[in-house]
């Protein structure tokens, strides 16, 4: 199944984890790397599930998480961006976080009017 938002999701993911790599490389410490690690990898894992859910409720439910996710994410790239303990262009992932956010937002609201009918 082609989904934009499950695209976008990889394309974050994916992103992070590169960072992740390089970030832990500078010998820092990685607590808040790890927690940026844990909630943008979960964002598109819980599209994918929400995708292949058993029942509307559901759907929204998992949609839901993953907006959580990315709004989490959003927090510690910005946290990152604030400290310049390393060179990374946090406002490009900042930005796509943010774009998959309004899309999930739009989804939900699609969703949860639909589930009325």
């Amino acid at each position: 199944m082609e989904s934009p938002l499950l695209n976008k999701s990889l394309e974050f993911a994916t992103q992070i984890v590169l960072f992740y790599e390089e970030y832990s490389k500078s010998k820092r410490d990685t607590t808040i790397a790890k927690q940026l690690l844990r909630s943008a990898t979960s964002v598109g894992a819980n599209i994918n599930e929400a995708i292949y859910g058993n029942s509307k409720p559901d759907f929204i439910s998992k949609l839901h998480i993953s907006l959580k996710e990315v709004s989490e994410s959003i927090y510690w790239l910005t946290l990152l961006r604030n400290t310049k303990l390393f060179e990374y262009d946090y406002d490009n992932s900042i930005n796509l976080a943010k774009e998959i956010k309004r899309m999930l937002i739009s989804s939900i609201n699609t969703a949860k009017q639909n589930i009325d009918k």
